[in-house]
């Protein structure tokens, strides 16, 4: 069976290093390969979500900046003079093979609150049942330093959650995960299949290299556990050379990373995906037993709490040696978290006032990691 085969909706990540040349000039050949790849996968059946890097290194040369000089402000203008020249190749290179394409750019907040994520969905499965193939790219024009995504591996892990993806397919300048780096270790050995993603897998990650890649194998594989505990499996495979995807689809080398064995519910899938957690809560061994055991987190289980968070943020739950073993949507803001942290839920009335949640985060807000959540039922 070829690498692709099995999968029927795939949202596969272009970097910028692989559709701009060290002078900023699109790649377009290679973009015209590529798009030929794509058009048959679509002729195949499949639904395709591309999420394409290439905006702001597009528009440093169309607008003549430097790489190595660009501020803040040149930054955003120069993602601004590229997202119309990538969105304008884009739909050229796939125009040619009868198939429209629609842009989307996104910003950290479409897939972080809830209400925009739901939008953002129902945009893309709308373009994807019309025939169409979405782009997206964030929104560089308006991103700062501080409100960003940083690269656009996790961007198109976020992405492919939003939209149940069956695949991710990450196109780099490697052609998989290695035991080491192999720029600086030549004994280091490809690992075709990833099971689960531990902290082995991930101390095996090395740094950005490409000229204009932000991102590196380190991303990579926190996109893979993004991706992977929402039920969405992930390649990584090479795409510097000619027709990427047909080779990865003939048994071009890649390394695969296997899906969670059960698929999240969508709300789920949504607390796993958050880039960001707004604070933590740290259990005794009793509370964290409970969880395992598909129950809610109740506030007397709770040692520690840090951060401020509102109600309905999301926050890491963490063991009793500090390792996090859930994430979900608190019940209570981080005063009144505070307030009834280690009490009996006999109290809250008394704390809080009648009408309050008695946990402080229900379990159909709450999403274990590394444990089949079908298993807690």
């Amino acid at each position: 069976m070829t690498a692709l085969a099995s999968y029927r909706r795939i949202t596969i990540k272009i970097g910028s290093a692989l559709l701009v040349d060290k002078a900023g000039k699109l790649r377009a050949e290679w973009l015209a390969q590529l798009a030929q790849d794509v058009a048959s996968l679509k002729g195949e059946g499949k639904e395709i979500v591309i999420v394409s890097s290439g905006a702001i290194a597009l528009g440093r040369g169309l607008l003549g900046l430097s790489a190595l000089t660009l501020t803040l402000e040149q930054s955003q203008a120069a993602a601004s003079a590229g997202q119309i020249a990538l969105s304008q190749a884009w739909a050229e290179a796939l125009g040619k093979h009868g198939i429209v394409t629609g842009q989307i750019l996104i910003t950290p907040n479409i897939t972080e609150e809830r209400r925009y994520f739901l939008n953002a969905r129902t945009t893309i499965r709308t373009l994807l049942g019309l025939g169409a193939i979405p782009i997206i790219n964030e929104n560089d024009s308006v991103a700062t330093a501080e409100i960003r995504y940083g690269d656009n591996d996790r961007l198109s892990a976020r992405v492919a959650t939003m939209i149940e993806a069956d695949l991710l397919v990450l196109l780099s300048d490697i052609d998989g995960l290695y035991t080491a780096p192999p720029a600086k270790d030549p004994n280091a050995t490809h690992i075709p299949v990833v099971e689960r993603i531990t902290a082995e897998i991930e101390s095996m990650a090395g740094g950005a290299a490409s000229h204009l890649s932000r991102g590196g194998m380190t991303t990579k594989v926190e996109a893979g556990k993004i991706a992977t505990l929402a039920g969405t499996a992930m390649i990584i495979a090479k795409g510097t050379e000619a027709h990427p995807l047909a080779r990865l689809n003939t048994g071009g080398l890649h390394t695969l990373f296997k899906a969670a064995t059960s698929r999240a519910q969508s709300r789920k899938r949504w607390i796993m995906g958050t880039l960001s957690v707004a604070g933590t809560l740290q259990l005794d061994a009793g509370a964290v037993r409970a969880l395992r055991q598909g129950k809610s987190l109740l506030p007397v289980g709770v040692t520690k709490i840090t951060g401020d968070f509102e109600r309905s943020d999301t926050i890491a739950i963490l063991d009793d040696t500090g390792r996090e073993i859930a994430r979900g949507l608190s019940s209570f803001d981080s005063a009144d978290a505070r307030l009834v942290m280690g009490k009996n839920s006999d109290r809250m009335g008394e704390l809080l006032g009648v009408g309050n949640r008695s946990e402080m985060v229900h379990r159909d807000n709450l999403v274990m990691i590394g444990i089949d959540e079908e298993a807690l039922v």
